[in-house]
């Protein structure tokens, strides 16, 4: 007769306090970090447990029950009462919503343990608390080795070879071991879940900031483009430039000499008043700009090299955090494959306990 595991329904992350036994006032903290608090379902017993797993022990190992009621404390914390464990646990929560939902689900794990309670003394089947067994019995039957027929093992007949009271303990004890490495086998699975997902999120924060500076040196380097011909077209406006001749006048044939000296002389002396009205100024103000316009380049092209050197550091920030994202996945995979195995041991444990007990008197 086989049993079936335990499947997790709610997983959240909490830090875990228990009341002090000594003084039943102090809390005592489980850990200096959040810990993984699940929700998990026995079909076979058609029990709900809640369990948090710490290092190599269990934090957390309480069986709902229709009488247990959670109470929110604050806005953050929250707790319960387990009278089997003699305890009361504590937790808190990173933000409020979060213990909404923990509240809303044991809610929810109290009504559905309700009615199993209802239902099972309602039909009259019983089912063992250690083992998850029915109370009807199974004619016992052989149990084939995972190595082949040739090493078949029989249960003998009860008379025969029972296992003592020594063994069904071992027995019992061995069965709970198993549950919690399973139940911690799932909580490492969990985590690596929430490390992938981190890392999926960091990749994709850092592609969009390689996306962003990649626009961001485009567009640099279009300012630096049009400073470089705007420099060129000041460059040539100023070779070409020439310098104003005087107008020539035409003289009469009726001037005289004198005349015409004099009107030379007051023509060279408006040409050099114009020119030092408009002609310096003027000069300076173009040079001015030639060297602003180049200080503005060379400014630009500085900046384009910090630019790069940022995008080369951004593409080796992305690939390393692709790398790490396909590290994370390969031992995602290496703990889900090692997590079946267990699972498939464990399940073929429980089939050989169950089949034992049922043949035991």
């Amino acid at each position: 007769m086989s049993t079936a595991r335990e499947q997790p329904i709610f997983s959240t992350r909490a830090h875990v306090f228990q009341i002090d036994p000594a003084t039943k006032r102090n809390w005592i903290p489980a850990g200096k970090h959040a810990l993984t608090v699940s929700y998990f379902y026995d079909a076979t017993r058609n029990v709900y447990r809640i369990i948090s797993i710490g290092g190599a022990k269990a934090i957390i190992n309480s069986t709902v029950t229709p009488n247990m009621t959670f109470t929110k404390t604050s806005q953050k914390f929250g707790q319960w009462a387990d009278s089997r464990a003699n305890t009361v646990y504590d937790l808190g929560f990173a933000s409020e919503q979060h213990l909404t939902q923990f509240a809303e689900k044991f809610q929810e794990v109290k009504e559905a343990a309700r009615l199993a309670r209802e239902k099972s003394q309602d039909g009259g089947e019983l089912t063992s608390p250690a083992l998850g067994l029915a109370s009807h019995q199974v004619p016992p039957s052989p149990l084939v080795s995972a190595n082949g027929p040739g090493e078949e093992k029989l249960f003998r007949s009860q008379s025969a070879d029972a296992p003592g009271p020594t063994e069904r303990e071992r027995l019992k004890k061995m069965l709970s071991e198993g549950s919690v490495g399973e139940v911690q086998w799932e909580a490492e699975f969990f985590a690596l879940q929430d490390s992938n997902n981190k890392l999926a999120g960091a990749l994709r924060e850092a592609n969009a900031a390689a996306a962003q500076w990649r626009q961001q040196l485009e567009a640099q380097r279009a300012e630096a483009e049009r400073l470089r011909q705007r420099v060129a077209e000041l460059e040539a406006q100023a070779a070409s430039e020439v310098t104003p001749t005087g107008e020539k006048e035409g003289l009469g044939q009726g001037q005289s000499l004198e005349q015409l000296e004099a009107l030379v002389q007051t023509k060279d002396q408006e040409i050099q008043t114009l020119k030092s009205q408009t002609g310096g100024p003027r000069e300076a103000l173009e040079a001015a700009e030639r060297e602003e316009t180049q200080q503005k380049v060379q400014d630009l092209e500085t900046r384009n090299a910090e630019l790069e050197h940022q995008l080369r550091a951004m593409e080796r920030s992305l690939e390393e955090a692709r790398a790490e994202r396909e590290r994370a996945r390969a031992e995602v995979g290496r703990a889900a494959q090692l997590l079946d195995v267990r699972l498939f041991e464990l399940s073929e444990l429980r089939e050989g306990l169950a089949r034992l007990a049922e043949a035991a008197p």
